[in-house]
């Protein structure tokens, strides 16, 4: 049997399989011709209980695990739920690499967030700004917990990569947006909030959509299918060209679009998505929020990956899952 086909009929076990990133590897990889992709819902599988889930482990024994469950929300979510966030993010985390460590696993990729890096760091955010300043307060216990995750991979691998041959990785995505995103009306983020509210304005012949704030903060955006092409890529990256672009003590890689656009940008290119005709205003006495978000994407460049997906057609292609979703109301 080939290399590739040999890897290919290893059992991969994707966790959070039914949120937005979770969803997209596991499209990925079954296009890719992965066919032994093992999935638990919440139902099936309490991740936060260590029993269950070292149960599962000696049940099903993957060879490979992306961890891409995690407890997420917005701003309001961050704030009104703190303890939930830390709670939940940390114990799903733990229980999961220990038992694969456990278990024999010896390949493992945690998906985390660019909210680790510090509300200050300077732009575009490098790999290296982590830790070195006071993160956002709004989204601390989420950030603290993503940042455990970090480093849980990096004290495994330092403490029993040689002897137990594991290697566990983390990548950081930018914000993401796209197939299965959540329209919560109070919890979602930024671009499913906006396709929501553009097209409701559309159905109900509103005039004019007022955004919070002045519409000058710029943010980075990536489609969800292209940070999942993103994280297969880092799981099979040749060891020796990992370490090239990472250190021991500091090994998670961003994962990037490449640029930003404004808060103004953005709306009008939901607007576009959406077909909305009427005006788009802006409420300055509303907060802006951090000026710029934006992450250095150099080293996975640099290990040959790019996005393939524009704004503008990935707006395009979120906006069909939208309606999909919710229903040409």
């Amino acid at each position: 049997m080939s290399a590739d086909l040999n890897q290919k009929s290893q059992k991969i076990y994707v966790v959070g399989h039914r949120g937005m990133v979770g969803s997209a590897i596991v499209r990925n990889l079954e296009a890719k011709g992965y066919a032994n992709i093992v999935t638990r819902t919440h139902a099936q599988l309490d991740l936060i209980n260590q029993a269950a889930v070292e149960a599962f482990f000696v049940q099903e024994k993957p060879d490979q695990v992306y961890l891409a469950a995690a407890k997420v929300g917005g701003i309001h979510a961050n704030n009104t739920f703190p303890a939930e966030f830390i709670y939940e993010n940390l114990m799903v985390q733990n229980n999961v690499i220990h038992q694969a460590f456990i278990s024999g696993v010896k390949k493992l990729l945690f998906l985390g967030s660019s909210c680790i890096y510090p509300k200050l760091a300077p732009q575009p955010m490098s790999e290296d700004a982590l830790l070195t300043g006071k993160l956002e307060p709004t989204n601390e216990p989420y950030a603290i917990a993503k940042i455990a995750g970090i480093k849980m991979c990096e004290s495994y691998n330092r403490q029993y990569g040689q002897s137990h041959g594991i290697d566990y990785r983390s990548v950081m995505p930018t914000n993401l947006y796209g197939p299965g995103d959540n329209y919560h009306p109070v919890n979602s983020h930024v671009i499913p909030a906006l396709i929501s509210r553009f097209h409701e304005a559309k159905v109900s012949n509103v005039p004019e959509v007022v955004i919070w704030g002045t519409g000058t903060p710029r943010r980075e955006f990536l489609y969800v299918d292209d940070m999942a092409a993103a994280s297969v890529f880092v799981m099979h990256l040749d060891r020796k060209a990992y370490d090239s672009q990472t250190q021991p003590m500091q090994s998670h890689i961003n994962v990037g679009f490449g640029s930003d656009v404004t808060i103004a940008e953005l709306a009008a290119a939901v607007a576009k998505a959406t077909r909305y005709q009427g005006k788009i205003g802006f409420d300055p006495s509303k907060p802006d929020g951090t000026p710029r978000k934006w992450i250095d994407s150099t080293r996975l460049n640099r290990l040959g990956w790019s996005p393939q997906q524009t704004l503008d057609k990935g707006l395009e292609l979120a906006y069909q899952d939208f309606i999909s979703r919710i229903g040409n109301r």
